[in-house]
């Protein structure tokens, strides 16, 4: 049982605002790397920087690290796919794609926790705050742990789905949020939303092809119109 677990969900190779993050977290608590580790400007430090920690990281596999590997289907732009698999080792693609697709961890004060990228189903189903309870529900079906952990669409929030608490602990480097800033959560006993800020000026020209990292950043409220289209049941 863990005392109290920080929830680091998507990264995206951004080294600045992981490192920002590492200082806040509290030295009791396990790091859960919620996927999506090194789709970004910095992929094999970010990758590198998380791995030199040790055992007190624990890790699930999101979307763009499966997809990191030959002949994986899925949603990364493929421009920034061939872009990153030029900065990374066959080990280190090999590692990311290894990784299991969920973890259950007991928490101090919340009982059985289950961390997945997307949803307990896949590591693609988008589901955002205000999607109707009925469509997201069949995702949650095999579910016996009482909190559910997510990232993938870069948007904290909070929610109830069929009796279980589900928390999106956001996005630490490539968050669709209307504040700047790492976004994360802290678990145990209660649920803590955090955001660190932290200095983007080493952002700045670098050459993934990723536009989120060339300065068009589309604010909370595009981005869930954008999402609804083709979240889950729509």
């Amino acid at each position: 049982m863990a005392s109290r677990i920080a929830a680091v969900y998507d990264v995206h190779g951004n080294l600045p605002a992981l490192d920002a993050v590492l200082t806040e977290v509290p030295e009791d608590a396990v790091i859960l790397v919620g996927g999506d580790v090194a789709m970004g400007p910095f992929p094999g430090e970010t990758l590198e920087r998380l791995r030199s920690i040790g055992d007190r990281v624990r890790w699930i596999r999101g979307n763009a690290d499966r997809e990191l590997a030959p002949d994986e289907a899925g949603l990364a732009p493929p421009d920034a796919l061939d872009w990153v698999r030029e900065r990374l080792s066959a080990e280190q693609i090999e590692f990311l794609h290894g990784l299991p697709e969920r973890l259950e961890l007991e928490i101090d004060g919340l009982g059985p926790v289950l961390f997945c990228h997307a949803s307990p189903r896949n590591d693609v189903d988008v589901f955002l705050e205000g999607t109707p309870e009925e469509r997201v529900v069949p995702l949650f079906a095999d579910v016996e742990a009482t909190t559910v952990v997510c990232g993938h669409t870069h948007m904290q929030f909070a929610r109830e789905i069929a009796g279980i608490r589900v928390v999106n602990a956001g996005s630490v480097g490539m968050p669709y949020e209307d504040e700047p800033g790492a976004f994360w959560a802290l678990l145990g006993p209660e649920v803590e939303y955090r955001r660190t800020v932290y200095d983007e000026a080493p952002l700045e020209g670098t050459e993934v092809p990723i536009r989120y990292f060339s300065g068009e950043r589309p604010t909370r409220a595009e981005v869930t119109e954008f999402f609804s289209t083709f979240a889950v049941g729509a």
